[in-house]
């Protein structure tokens, strides 16, 4: 009886299993938004073409500072471009957020939330004050401390839905 139940629950896995790695046999479509979608506005960030959004999260990224050479900037990228899509993701940024990019770049999410956070840290020393204050209303001129991770990411998301409500 104990096998049975054991071999149930493997045969369960293997399903999932295979559903998953299905549903990601291209790695451009693999952020997918599977949540039920609500009003207009969602449907025009999800039908924008894969390589323009994440041109436009590159541009608003090289702008405030991030360098590319960090591993954490291809993850905050991701995790940018996963929010702006649904923005759900950034409430719950340790729970699904960073293990989704961590599946994704086949690394851990402490790996990946170490990188994102070194990465705001470097641009928020580095980066253009000036873009900061118009994003955050506040910069390192300030003397006031770095964002968090969710909100810079929560921040960005919302700046591209609602530049691209705007077009």
């Amino acid at each position: 009886m104990r096998d049975d139940f054991l071999f149930t629950k493997i045969d369960t896995y293997a399903k999932i299993s295979l559903s998953d790695t299905e549903k990601t046999e291209n790695p451009a479509k693999s952020y997918q938004n599977t949540r039920c979608r609500k009003g207009n506005f969602t449907m025009d960030i999800l039908s924008m073409e894969e390589v323009q959004l994440e041109s436009y999260v590159t541009r608003i990224m090289l702008d405030v500072g991030v360098p590319a050479h960090l591993k954490g900037y291809h993850y905050l990228r991701d995790a940018i471009m996963m929010s702006s899509r649904d923005m759900e993701a950034v409430s719950s940024v340790t729970k699904l957020l960073y293990p989704t990019i961590a599946k994704h770049f086949r690394t851990t999410d402490q790996k990946v939330e170490r990188a994102v956070r070194n990465a705001i840290e470097v641009s928020w020393q580095r980066g253009n004050s000036a873009t900061f204050e118009e994003l955050f209303g506040y910069s390192n001129a300030h003397g006031r401390p770095r964002p968090t991770n969710s909100e810079y990411i929560a921040r960005i998301a919302d700046k591209v839905r609602l530049d691209v409500k705007a077009l």
